[in-house]
C-alpha cells in the first residue's frame, strides 16, 4: 500500500521532524500559498462585513463592482496606492514610514505557525499544511501580537498630530491590557494539552479524555472550547480588544480621535494598516480555532459518519469555516453592540477579565491534582472544605455598594460651593429667542379678519 493511500484512509498529524524533513521549494511554495492565501481573505472578509452588516441594517450593500458586488474590495484595494500621498510636515519621516510596515509585517508572520491540515501529498512528497512548527509556537503568536503595539504607538507619535497621538496611547494601553487577559486564557490550553507546540494542542484535542464520576467512566469532549469553557469565553473578549474592533474600537474613536493613529495616513500606507486590522482579525479566529475548535479537525457529527473527513485537503474546508464563523461573530458585535466608554473598558479588563481568569486557572490547577490521585481522600475533602467556606463567606459578606440618596433641590443649593453659579438641568427647555420668535411670527399666515401685518411677541 503507498503513502498516498495511506494518507487518504486516515489522518496523519505532523511532527517536528515533518517539518525538517521538507524540501526549500517545498516550504517556498507553502511561504507564497500562505501570502496569497492572506491576500485573498482580506479582500474576501472586507466583503463579507459589508455584506453581513449590510444585511443586519435592512440595506443593500455593495452590489455593483462584479458579480453581486463581490469585486467592490479588490478595486478599493487597487485604488489606494494610487492616491494622493500628504505626509504632515510635522511628521518624523523615518518612523512614520516604518510604523505601518511593522504592523503588516507582524500580522503575516503570526500565521507562520498555524496549522491548516496535517499531513498530506504535495507533487509526490509529504509535508504538513502549515508552514512551519516549533516547541514554543504558541509563544511566537503572542510575540507577533505584541510587535503590532509598536507599529500602532509608532504611527501616532510619528505623526505630529494632537488626535493620532492619543489614538496611539490609548491603542498601547489597551492591547497590553487585553493581551494579559489572552496570555492567561491560554495557560489553561498549556496545563491540559501538555505542550505549546500547535500541532500537537489540535492533535492532543483529537479524542476526548476518560473521567470516572461516581463510578462511571466518561468522555469527555475533545474540543477545549468545551473542556475549558471560561478560558474559551475570556480569549473571545480579549481577542476583540486586542484587535481594537468594535464595540472596543477605542483607538479608531471617529466621534472622539477623528480616525485614530493612523489619521494622518494615507495612499499606501492607510492601506497597510487596513491589511493588518483584517489579518488580525483572521490571525486571532484562526489562533482560537486552532487552540479551543480543534483545529483543522472536522466536528464530531462528520467524523462519525465519514472516516476520511480528516485526511488530505478536506482538512482546509473545516478548518476556513471555523475560522469564518468566528469572522462572523465580528461583524456581528459590530453591528450590534455600541462603543464603550474609555475607563469602562479598561476596567473591565483589570479588574474582571484577569481576576476570573487567575481564579479559574487554579482552581483547574486543584482539579488536576485531585485527579492525578496526588492528594489522599482526607485532604481532598478538607482542602474542597476550605475552599467551600471560602468562597461562601466571601459571597455572604462582601460589601454591597448602596445607592446614594437623591438630594433635594434645596440640598444641592445649599452644598453649592460660596460665588458658584447654578448648573440649569439637562432636560429645561430654554424658550426661544426674540429673533426666532420674530422669524416664526413672519411665516405664520394671516387670520381671517385679522390684521394682515405680523407683530412682535
Amino acid at each position: 500500500m503507498t503513502d498516498g493511500v495511506i494518507l487518504a484512509a486516515h489522518a496523519v498529524d505532523p511532527s517536528l521532524e515533518t517539518f525538517e524533513n521538507d524540501l526549500w521549494w517545498i516550504s517556498l511554495i507553502k511561504l507564497l500559498g500562505l501570502f496569497v492565501l492572506l491576500l485573498l481573505l482580506t479582500l474576501f472578509t472586507i466583503n463579507y462585513e459589508r455584506k453581513v452588516v449590510a444585511r443586519m441594517a435592512v440595506r443593500p450593500g455593495p452590489n455593483q463592482v462584479g458579480p453581486k458586488g463581490w469585486l467592490q474590495s479588490l478595486t478599493d484595494g487597487l485604488k489606494l496606492p494610487f492616491k494622493e500621498e500628504i505626509i504632515p510636515k510635522t511628521a518624523d519621516k523615518v518612523v512614520y514610514f516604518i510604523a505601518p510596515v511593522i504592523s503588516a509585517t507582524v500580522a503575516f508572520t503570526a500565521f507562520a505557525v498555524i496549522p491548516f491540515g496535517g499531513v498530506v501529498n504535495m507533487f509526490g512528497h509529504q509535508t504538513a499544511l502549515q508552514l512551519t512548527d516549533v516547541p514554543v509556537s504558541v509563544l511566537v503568536l503572542l510575540a507577533c501580537s505584541s510587535m503590532a503595539v509598536y507599529g500602532v504607538v509608532l504611527a501616532g507619535w510619528a505623526s505630529g498630530s494632537t488626535y493620532p497621538l492619543l489614538g496611539g496611547l490609548r491603542s498601547s494601553a489597551q492591547m497590553i491590557s487585553y493581551e494579559v487577559a489572552m496570555g492567561l486564557s491560554i495557560v489553561a490550553v498549556f496545563m491540559t494539552a501538555g505542550t505549546m507546540s500547535t500541532s500537537q494542542i489540535v492533535k492532543a484535542q483529537a479524542h476526548g479524555e476518560p473521567v470516572e464520576m461516581f463510578g462511571v467512566t466518561v468522555t469527555t469532549p475533545g474540543w477545549y472550547a468545551v473542556q475549558l469553557l471560561p478560558s474559551f469565553l475570556i480569549y473571545l473578549i480579549a481577542a476583540v480588544g486586542e484587535t481594537n474592533r468594535a464595540p472596543f474600537d477605542l483607538p479608531e474613536a471617529e466621534s472622539e480621535l477623528v480616525g485614530g493613529f493612523h489619521t494622518e495616513y494615507s495612499s499606501f500606507k492607510f492601506a497597510l494598516f487596513f491589511l493588518a486590522e483584517y489579518i488580525n482579525m483572521i490571525t486571532v479566529s484562526a489562533f482560537c480555532t486552532t487552540l479551543f475548535l480543534g483545529g483543522w479537525r472536522a466536528p464530531w457529527p462528520i467524523t462519525a459518519v465519514w472516516e476520511g473527513a480528516n485526511s488530505g485537503y478536506w482538512a482546509l474546508l473545516w478548518f476556513f469555516g471555523k475560522v469564518l464563523i468566528l469572522l462572523f461573530g465580528f461583524i456581528w458585535l459590530r453591528a450590534t453592540l455600541p462603543r464603550m466608554r474609555y475607563d469602562q473598558f479598561m476596567r473591565f479588563g483589570w479588574k474582571v477579565l484577569i481576576p476570573i481568569n487567575l481564579i479559574w486557572i487554579l482552581a483547574l490547577a486543584f482539579i488536576k491534582v485531585v485527579r492525578s490521585g496526588a492528594l489522599s481522600d482526607e485532604a481532598r475533602w478538607i482542602t474542597t472544605g476550605v475552599i467551600s467556606v471560602t468562597v461562601l463567606a466571601l459571597a455572604w459578606g462582601w460589601p454591597a455598594k448602596k445607592k446614594p440618596r437623591q438630594l433635594s433641590i434645596e440640598e444641592q443649593l445649599a452644598h453649592r460651593p460660596p460665588g458658584s453659579f447654578p448648573v440649569p438641568p439637562m432636560d429645561l427647555q430654554v424658550p426661544p429667542s426674540p429673533r426666532a420668535r420674530r422669524a416664526v411670527a413672519e411665516r405664520a399666515p394671516a387670520t381671517v379678519g385679522g390684521d394682515s401685518e405680523s407683530k412682535e411677541v
